[in-house]
């Protein structure tokens, strides 16, 4: 019985002399990636993986999916709500856009006309069609293409005043050879660090591991 109250006595000063264990680190921003037209969360599969290798976990990636057939009103409304989804499941104040196309349009209105910019940290557009593009032509029967077209209200709203509102930081990757956004200097906007890729194409962005780096690196 002696023994066994010296060893306990032991183990207890032991355990006062060793150090305080550290605190949990605090969880990183959230990335929400917003897909383009006719896309889906699928689209985000090599960038997930390459922000996995980069030090995120699974459960700061999210991928918001919408119609894309619909509103892009509607999109952004259903952005809005997602995003607080997100914060209140990570407990994050914050959270990063990491959009594609068309989803830039979903996330330009969610950050400049519904509040968002409060509640995003960093925005990257991949090939965004954030002032447009005639490529859209092709498929006016929709009421998102119809708002994705150069001179359409919805565009003119986006373009007018501060294109990079509150105090998110902005980044855009825009190339020649994009092939769908057109003209190409449409992802372009006045107030962010706007990124010139000598030679990608729309899609291939989505896997364009150097582009993809780059942003995780802007996140960061």
């Amino acid at each position: 019985m002696r023994r066994l109250l010296v060893l306990v006595t032991a183990v207890v000063a032991a355990l006062a002399l060793s150090p305080a264990l550290p605190a949990a680190a605090a969880p990183g921003t959230p990335v929400v990636f917003v897909h383009g037209y006719t896309g889906s969360a699928s689209n985000w599969t090599t960038a997930m993986s390459l922000f996995r290798a980069g030090g995120y976990s699974s459960s700061e990636l999210f991928a918001y999916e919408y119609n894309s057939y619909g509103n892009n009103i509607t999109n952004a409304q259903g952005l809005a709500t997602y995003v607080s989804q997100v914060r209140a499941r990570t407990g994050a104040s914050k959270v990063d856009i990491v959009n594609h196309s068309m989803g830039g349009l979903v996330s330009q209105w969610y950050v400049k006309q519904l509040g968002g910019a409060q509640y995003v940290r960093k925005l990257a557009s991949i090939a965004g069609a954030n002032h447009g593009t005639t490529f859209a032509g092709a498929c006016l029967i929709y009421v998102t293409c119809q708002q994705m077209y150069p001179g359409s209200s919805f565009i003119n709203t986006l373009s007018s005043g501060d294109e990079t509102p509150g105090g998110t930081t902005y980044g855009t990757w825009y190339s020649p050879c994009d092939g769908v956004i057109i003209p190409y200097t449409s992802t372009i906007l006045s107030g962010a660090t706007n990124n010139y890729v000598a030679c990608q194409t729309h899609i291939g962005f989505l896997t364009d591991t150097t582009t993809l780096t780059q942003i995780r690196s802007f996140l960061n």
